[in-house]
């Protein structure tokens, strides 16, 4: 075997463990969905055997990524470019394009959110989503989107900045808008509404309620128990009922409606 096939070995092996960890699979679920065995597979990660073309073409259908996520890495401005890029295509133009290509997956607004979500690198980008459902209010399908985030077990992060955003929209539709930005505004709360009451109004969480689940940790500043407990004990009460942890609130989504039309 040569260096270079070794190399290349180890890298897509790595890949595929991080793939899998940010998606939060097990390598006994994985193992299953390629029909090898959870051993075999954590020899393929390792960069100890080569994964199959069927196999690859498998895990790139089940985590929603192309072909070129195996390519060479992108760096981190790369990345945030991309996401920046496609954000602001889909309606949050208060986010400037850069000279960045974005890559063809990122060019639909369902993937711009969801990469938002999934990633979570920025505040900015994340509140962004708010402008980008009021853009397409009845045209992404939110239940396919949902269903795509809770396999990766991120469901309560859409719930979070749908609740967020029709919060911003009632506190926006309170103010003196130009009657086109109050028309939209208004059609997209009701839209988006009806899709979330019902999962609003069942949404609690399930189990002992002494023991509530875990908090999903968005923000990439909480690096430590000590800046978690912070966070939580000012946690606003959307992020609290959704079990986010976050310093994100209704005005930073309320921020990101006003920048994209213009009134910042």
């Amino acid at each position: 075997m040569t260096r270079e096939t070794k190399a290349l070995r180890t890298e897509i092996g790595s890949r595929v463990r991080k793939l899998r960890q940010e998606r939060r699979w097990s390598q006994t679920r994985l193992a299953a969905l390629l029909g090898i065995s959870q051993n075999y597979l954590s020899l393929l990660e390792r960069g100890l055997g080569s994964f199959t073309a069927e196999q690859l073409l498998t895990i790139l259908k089940h985590f929603n990524v192309p072909i070129d996520d195996f390519s060479p890495k992108k760096t981190p401005a790369e990345v945030e470019g991309q996401i920046q890029n496609a954000l602001a295509r889909q309606g949050a133009t208060h986010l400037l394009e850069s000279e960045l290509i974005p890559s063809e997956r990122l060019k639909q607004a369902i993937d711009a959110i969801r990469e938002a979500l999934v990633s979570a690198e920025s505040a900015r980008h994340i509140t962004a989503v708010a402008p980008i459902l009021v853009n397409h209010a009845g045209q992404i399908n939110l239940t396919k989107l949902r269903n795509e985030l809770a396999e990766l077990g991120l469901e309560n992060r859409l719930g979070w900045v749908i609740d967020n955003t029709l919060a911003a929209l009632k506190l926006e539709s309170s103010q003196v808008l130009p009657r086109e930005w109050r028309l939209r505004y208004r059609r997209a709360g009701i839209v988006i509404g009806l899709f979330f009451r019902p999962w609003e109004a069942f949404s609690r969480p399930a189990g002992d309620p002494l023991q509530p689940p875990a908090y999903d940790v968005l923000d990439p500043e909480i690096t430590s128990e000590e800046t978690l407990k912070q966070v939580e004990e000012e946690l606003a009460p959307i992020a609290k009922h959704w079990r986010i942890a976050t310093t994100i609130e209704v005005d930073d989504f309320v921020k990101a409606l006003r920048s994209a039309r213009g009134a910042d």
